[in-house]
C-alpha cells in the first residue's frame, strides 16, 4: 500500500500516514504516557474534564495533529491560536510536594509531542508497511506539533536515534500518582461519555495495557492477562487487514471530519471548540 507524501496546492507536502486511522489504537497509550508525568498529569488532573468526557480531548488532539500535518495554512493558524489560548490559563503552583507546570513549558510540550508520535510509530510498525523513508517522514510530522508552539526547534531530538535516547531517559523518570491513577480508572470507565464510546472502553482498555511500556503498565497497576493480550492481537490483526483493503476515502474519514471541524473553527474567527 502507498504511504508516501502527496503535494497540495501550496506545494507543501502533506503526510499519507499520519491520517490513518489505525493509528487512533495509540490514543489510550499517549494519554497514559503523559498522565504518567507528574507536571502533565497534575496539570491535566486540575485543569481538564478528559476522563468524563474523552471524546472532546481526542477531537482537540486530533485536531492539532491532522492540521499540522494535513491542514490548510488557514486551519494550521485556527489550531495553533485555539491551543495556545487554552494553554495560558494552565498553571500550577508547587504544592504538598507536587511539582510547579505550565502547559507553556516547552519540555512539557515536547513530552507531549513525544508520546504522541511514539504511540503513532508504535501501531504504525504493525499495522503498516513501512519503508526507512516513511518512518523518517512520519518523524518529521510529529515534530511539527511541538515546533508551532512555543517549543525551541532545537528541543526536537536531530533524527530517531535521538529520540529513542531522549524518550528512555525521561520514560525512567515517570511517576504515576494516586490522582493519576484515578483518572486512569474514570477514562477507561467514561461514565459521562456517549454509549457507544462506553462500549468500545474495555476493548480499549486492552489495547491500551498491552501496547504501554511494562513500567508505565505496572506504574499504573495494570497487568497484561492472557485475554488482554489476546484481545490487543486480534485488534491488531484486523486493523492490519482493514489497512491494506479499505479505500483511502474511508481510512482517512476521521482526518476529513475533524478537520471540517477546524474549517469551521476558522470561519468563526476561532472561537468555536474544535
Amino acid at each position: 500500500m502507498e504511504h508516501r507524501n502527496q503535494s497540495g496546492e501550496n506545494g507543501e507536502l502533506f503526510s499519507r500516514i499520519a491520517p490513518e486511522a489505525g493509528l487512533l489504537l495509540g490514543a489510550g497509550r499517549a494519554i497514559l504516557l503523559q498522565l504518567a508525568h507528574p507536571q502533565i498529569g497534575r496539570a491535566i488532573a486540575e485543569h481538564s474534564g478528559f476522563a468524563a468526557n474523552p471524546l472532546s480531548r481526542l477531537v482537540h488532539t486530533l485536531g492539532y495533529i491532522y492540521a499540522l500535518s494535513n491542514g490548510t495554512a488557514p486551519q494550521q493558524r485556527t489550531i495553533i491560536d485555539y491551543v495556545n489560548a487554552a494553554h495560558r490559563p494552565v498553571r500550577g503552583t508547587r504544592s504538598k510536594g507536587m511539582p510547579a507546570y505550565s502547559a507553556l513549558d516547552p519540555k512539557l510540550q515536547l513530552w507531549v509531542a513525544a508520546t504522541l508520535y511514539d504511540s503513532a510509530r508504535t501501531i504504525a510498525g504493525q499495522i503498516l508497511e513501512e519503508s526507512k523513508n516513511e518512518q523518517e517522514e512520519l518523524y518529521s510530522q510529529y515534530a511539527r506539533l511541538g515546533d508551532a508552539l512555543q517549543m525551541p526547534g532545537d528541543y526536537w531530538p536531530r533524527n530517531l536515534s535521538r529520540f529513542d535516547e531522549y524518550f528512555a531517559q525521561n520514560l525512567a523518570t515517570l511517576h504515576v500518582t494516586e490522582q493519576t491513577r484515578a483518572l486512569a480508572r474514570e477514562l477507561f470507565e467514561a461514565r459521562n461519555a456517549p454509549w457507544w464510546i462506553r462500549m468500545g472502553m474495555p476493548l480499549m482498555r486492552d489495547v491500551t495495557i498491552a501496547q504501554l511500556p511494562a513500567s508505565v503498565r505496572e506504574d499504573f497497576g495494570y497487568r497484561l492477562t492472557g485475554t488482554a493480550a489476546k484481545r490487543n492481537a486480534r485488534v491488531i490483526a484486523v486493523a492490519r487487514v482493514a489497512t491494506r483493503i479499505l479505500p483511502r476515502f474511508i481510512r482517512h474519514a476521521p482526518m476529513r471530519l475533524v478537520l471540517r471541524r477546524v474549517e469551521k473553527m476558522a470561519r468563526a474567527g476561532g472561537n468555536s471548540r474544535p
